[in-house]
């Protein structure tokens, strides 16, 4: 039997089917980094001020207004973000076509090294370099993968991070808001803490279930984070207790 054509576990399977893995990691990048920012800092404000005002109108009122601002916000971030990457790959995709132009032989020796550097060597490393450097755009490719580590993000995809990112902000903010619009404020206080800290955990165990990590540590680890403010939020509340 080929030793490579064992079959493969489950995960790398699924893995391996799917439709777009690493579009995929991107969206689930998106969802945590929406849906943490937007419950860490919600749960700041909130418990802020909660502590300030005593006032559990208050507390709705400023929390919806840090939700849906948080929300804009990231999703407006996430975009910009996205498009200054996307210009700056097309700005370094023209200056090596610049260069392929001006200086080729310099260019096609920087492939050569690159997939020296991989192990490859003699005639089959001439054949690469001569594949690759046939065609200028797969040349330019080529190069800003492997030289500048860079890959093309386009404007939809910008749209669709930054669409992901505030939903996920919003959805992450209302967690530990929604206390406050069943309970009074000590036990809303409470009970959003504890909830905040359930999701916060659980948030981070998932991401290091879906990528590498250990679960417990990552999970603590956001949850620490998100207590850390809540407490500065509640204390600069209480600096400010009407």
């Amino acid at each position: 039997m080929n030793p490579d054509s064992s079959p493969l576990h489950p995960e790398d399977h699924h893995y391996h089917t799917r439709r777009d893995p690493h579009r995929q990691a991107s969206s689930l990048s998106d969802i945590i980094l929406g849906g943490q920012d937007g419950l860490v800092n919600v749960l700041g404000v909130i418990l802020g001020v909660a502590a300030a005002t005593q006032d559990v109108r208050i507390v709705q009122a400023a929390g919806m207004a840090a939700a849906f601002a948080e929300s804009v916000a990231m999703g407006a971030v996430a975009y910009t973000s996205s498009i200054a990457d996307h210009e700056f790959y097309e700005s370094e995709k023209e200056r090596e076509h610049r260069h392929i132009a001006r200086v080729p032989h310099l260019e096609k020796q920087e492939v050569r090294d690159i997939y020296r550097a991989k192990g490859f060597d003699g005639e089959l490393l001439d054949r690469i370099v001569a594949t690759i450097t046939a065609d200028k755009d797969v040349w330019v490719n080529v190069m800003l993968a492997e030289e500048h580590r860079l890959a093309p993000k386009t404007r939809r995809q910008a749209a669709n991070s930054a669409l992901t990112v505030g939903l996920s902000a919003i959805i992450g903010s209302l967690i530990p808001l929604a206390p406050f619009f069943a309970l009074p404020i000590v036990p809303g206080i409470w009970t959003s803490l504890a909830i905040s800290a359930a999701a916060l955990f659980t948030f981070g165990a998932y991401k290091a279930k879906r990528t590498i990590g250990h679960a417990g540590r990552s999970g603590l680890e956001l949850l620490v984070i998100g207590m850390i403010s809540a407490l500065v939020g509640y204390g600069i509340g209480l600096l400010f207790k009407v």
